[in-house]
């Protein structure tokens, strides 16, 4: 029911516009034939009518309107304005000749709200009501003060009428002009709403793309560092050993490569252990059942025993737990420099000191080997042998990764000092 009275309402308003311009014509032609039957039609009232018509016409094929509530934009506005004077005057001439045309000078109404705008449309509903009220009454002589009267008093009611009639059609024009703007204003706004999901939800697609790129090559870094903390040294390890147990051997020092062979199978045991540690993300085994001074020092009692080189774990300030990346990444810092002490310090002894302030935990790492040349103090010049790399890229990595911060000082034959520092956000924290 509602789609068909949509429909009608639809199918009217469409008529609007042509119903109303052709109303004028109809009224002329009908006054004008009414006036030839009177028998008081002359050529003059057919050149008015003629001249009406004329300028009606013009005016219509300038206006391409779909609707009356569109701004008037086929003439500007003193051509407009002369228009309507010009109609209206004939339309003045016509009645004073015939009252009849009373009929055809309604629609001047018609032509005031087509041809004008604001204050100027209320001009010409007036000028309009004084040619309405000469027809109603009878188009003079007004020759006393009663027809005069008379004629005022018509005026007014006219005026009044159409007046009121005018205002609330503004009103009405101006209500369906502010709707339609807001509903452009609407369109628009979800127009841009739109685009914003739409260019929101490709931003997301990237951020989630950019995201797993970032958390694979996060994933990559961390099982390169695991590698490196846990297989590398094993491997390496275990080289040592049983090269020595090589060398046992081939003294005949049966017991010594005994030794050496049962090192290098416990590194082994020890090192595939940590690497499926690594692989499932796991905390490295010293820090699985102990504390972190606990571990430090398990650590460092097996480097010391496995390459015969004496250590000291120091612990200052009062010991607490702290998040567990922390404390893989300090643990895995000191591995990782006990690693670089004996694959290239040729030291005598090592100090570790790990250090727990109010707002950081530091590892401090010192050696009385052979040194090296450091760059800007934070990274190596050139090895002192041909032992490869020292690591640190890896050491200072794993440190900043968790916010923390890494240095280094050392010098030829000077020994060397490895600091990482990490804040010491607690587990519950």
């Amino acid at each position: 029911m509602t789609s068909r009275r949509n429909e009608w309402l639809d199918f009217w308003e469409r008529r609007e516009l042509p119903v109303l311009t052709a109303l004028p014509y109809l009224l002329l032609t009908l006054c004008t034939g009414f006036d030839l039957i009177a028998g008081g039609g002359s050529l003059i009232d057919l050149a008015l009518a003629a001249g009406a018509a004329a300028l009606m016409s013009v005016i219509d094929l300038r206006d391409h309107r779909t609707s009356w509530t569109e701004p008037q934009t086929s003439l500007g506005t003193a051509p407009a304005a002369l228009a309507f004077a010009v109609i209206t005057g004939l339309s003045a001439a016509l009645v004073i000749r015939q009252p009849l045309f009373g009929f055809y000078v309604f629609t001047g109404y018609f032509w005031a709200w087509r041809l004008l705008e604001g204050p100027a449309r209320f001009v010409g509903v007036a000028l309009v009501a004084g040619t309405v009220a000469i027809s109603q009454t009878g188009s003079g002589p007004y020759h006393d003060a009663g027809q005069i009267a008379g004629l005022v008093a018509v005026y007014l009611v006219n005026l009044c009428v159409a007046g009121t009639l005018t205002w609330f059609g503004w009103v009405g024009e101006e209500q369906h002009g502010r709707r339609g703007r807001e509903l452009e204003e609407v369109t628009r706004a979800h127009a841009e709403l739109e685009r914003m999901v739409r260019e929101n939800g490709e931003l997301q697609q990237q951020l989630v793309t950019q995201a797993r790129e970032a958390g694979v090559d996060q994933e990559r870094r961390r099982m390169a560092r695991e590698i490196h903390d846990t297989i590398a040294q094993g491997l390496t390890g275990i080289v040592t050993q049983l090269q020595a147990a090589q060398r046992a051997g081939g003294s005949g020092s049966g017991t010594g490569a005994d030794e050496h062979l049962e090192a290098a199978i416990e590194l082994a045991r020890s090192s595939l252990a940590e690497a499926r540690r690594s692989v499932q993300a796991l905390a490295p085994e010293p820090l699985a059942e102990a504390r972190l001074p606990e571990a430090m020092q398990e650590v460092a009692t097996r480097w010391s025993a496995l390459h015969d080189v004496p250590i000291t774990v120091t612990t200052t300030g009062s010991a607490r737990s702290i998040r567990p990346e922390l404390e893989v990444a300090l643990l895995r810092t000191a591995q990782e420099a006990l690693a670089n002490v004996a694959k290239h310090a040729h030291a005598h002894r090592v100090g570790i000191t790990l250090s727990y302030m109010e707002d950081q935990v530091m590892l401090d790492i010192r050696d009385d080997g052979i040194g090296f040349q450091t760059l800007n103090g934070s990274s190596p010049r050139r090895p002192r042998d041909d032992g490869g790399g020292f690591g640190l890229t890896s050491m200072r990595q794993r440190v900043e990764g968790v916010l923390g911060s890494f240095e280094i000082e050392s010098e030829p034959d000077g020994g060397t000092a490895i600091s990482a520092s990490v804040p010491a956000v607690t587990a519950a924290g």
